[in-house]
């Protein structure tokens, strides 16, 4: 249902921007707002399922995500939409991490390859149903029912939570409020302040830009120095020193945030140069987002079979032609972008898995909620920078046209996948049990 309400806004982007009236730049925050909440409040979100239950922090997880899509569904401006969908990431930003440890802490090393295929798998299901859904959505009645179909999935999925699901516990750490305040200051500045400059040209006003960027900066710096001097830090840096950690995180971010740039601007450029509906914008994704559900539990066994490393670099790789080839045909006709839709979708579905595992697999059995937590963090905090970075590349080269603005930003989000595999690289060859 997460995964489903990041995309499902997609198709339905040109409607929500038509009926306020906004812009690009502007509409992004109905995305960024939902990533940058999730990423910014995770952590914490994690430390409460390990200390209080991971399944009890899920249903509350999923209980707050779905009072959140109603308000989402009441907005009547996109100042509201944006805050309603701040309250949908606070919700959002326990139920990926604690499905992620609930799902690993029930299964040994050796199958959580296969098993973390197939979670991603299921949740390629929202990559492929979301945007056509969202489409039909908005051409049968609304772009708000994109948020009231969450309200019955909400509240089937807590019953089916508390009925199946095992409770377990992690490390009880205590929660520190200053370190939370200090991570969304300095995540969600930076970001404003790189997507406020794509559309402020008025001296003054960049000034107010600058500074609030230096006081996000430092935070962020503040954040870290606490880290490295706390009993019990919020985010262990310590981590960080395993090379395979490291290298996952990086590429992680490097991999959604080439995703989510496409994920932004792909709908809309077929509804705006294609002439297509939503619906079937929707629809012409399906050669992109099939793949997941198809390719992800096949990618977790070679991931078991041949190592990360291998996996993770050659899913960026064609995720990266992919994106390169569609900026070469950009005007082409619809039918020419087939093909490198699915290379794109085959490379995502790939380096998923992989970097998953590696992730988890490079830290102790009692630290994976943790590892959880800040691969997410990545994620998503990818995710966001990725997005925004697309907006900045759109303005920059869109000249008359969409289509131009599009090439372009299609230009640079491959190029950030093809810089994933930079840090893909850190990843070890040979497999390897927890510690």
């Amino acid at each position: 249902m997460a995964m489903m309400d990041a995309m499902i806004v997609t198709t339905a982007s040109t409607a929500i921007r038509t009926d306020f009236q906004i812009s690009v730049s502007t509409l992004q925050w109905a995305l960024n707002a939902y990533n940058i909440t999730i990423a910014a409040v995770i952590l914490v979100g994690v430390s409460l399922g390990e200390r209080w239950g991971r399944r009890k922090i899920y249903n509350w997880g999923i209980l707050i995500f779905t009072v959140g899509s109603v308000l989402c569904a009441l907005a009547s401006g996109i100042g509201w939409l944006i805050l309603a969908r701040i309250v949908e990431g606070l919700g959002a930003s326990v139920m990926t991490p604690m499905s992620m440890a609930i799902l690993t802490n029930a299964l040994p090393p050796a199958q959580r390859g296969r098993a973390l295929g197939i979670w991603s798998g299921i949740g390629g299901l929202a990559l492929i149903v979301g945007p056509s859904l969202g489409g039909l959505i908005v051409a049968k009645l609304a772009w708000q029912w994109i948020f009231w179909i969450n309200v019955p999935i909400g509240v089937v999925a807590i019953w089916l939570s508390r009925r199946h699901l095992p409770e377990s516990h992690g490390q009880s750490n205590p929660i520190n409020l200053v370190d939370n305040v200090l991570i969304i200051v300095a995540m969600a500045g930076v970001i404003w302040a790189l997507s406020a400059t794509t559309s402020s040209s008025d001296l003054a006003q960049l000034e107010v830009v600058f500074i609030i960027a230096l006081i996000s900066l430092g935070c962020g710096a503040w954040f870290i120095f606490r880290q490295t001097h706390e009993a019990l830090p919020m985010m262990l840096l310590s981590l960080f020193q395993e090379r395979t950690f490291t290298g996952g995180n990086l590429a992680t971010a490097c991999l959604y945030g080439s995703m989510y740039g496409v994920v932004f601007f792909l709908p809309q450029y077929l509804q705006a140069s294609q002439q297509s509906t939503a619906l079937v914008a929707g629809l012409e994704l399906l050669p992109w987002t099939g793949t997941l559900v198809v390719v992800a539990p096949f990618a977790g066994r070679a991931v078991d079979r041949f190592g990360e490393r291998w996996i993770a670099t050659l899913g960026l790789l064609c995720q990266g032609v992919g994106y390169l080839l569609i900026a070469v045909l950009v005007h082409k006709n619809y039918g020419w972008f087939v093909l490198p839709l699915m290379l794109a979708g085959v490379g995502l579905s790939m380096a998923g898995p992989a970097l998953q595992k590696s992730v988890i697999g490079a830290v102790p059995r009692v630290m994976i909620g943790k590892a959880s937590g800040i691969y997410n963090v990545f994620r998503l905090l990818g995710g966001a920078l990725g997005t925004t970075l697309a907006v900045m590349i759109f303005y920059q080269f869109r000249g008359a046209n969409f289509a131009s603005g599009f090439q372009a930003t299609m230009v640079g989000t491959a190029a950030i996948s093809l810089l994933g595999i930079v840090w893909s690289s850190r990843l070890r060859v040979e497999q390897r049990e927890n510690m």
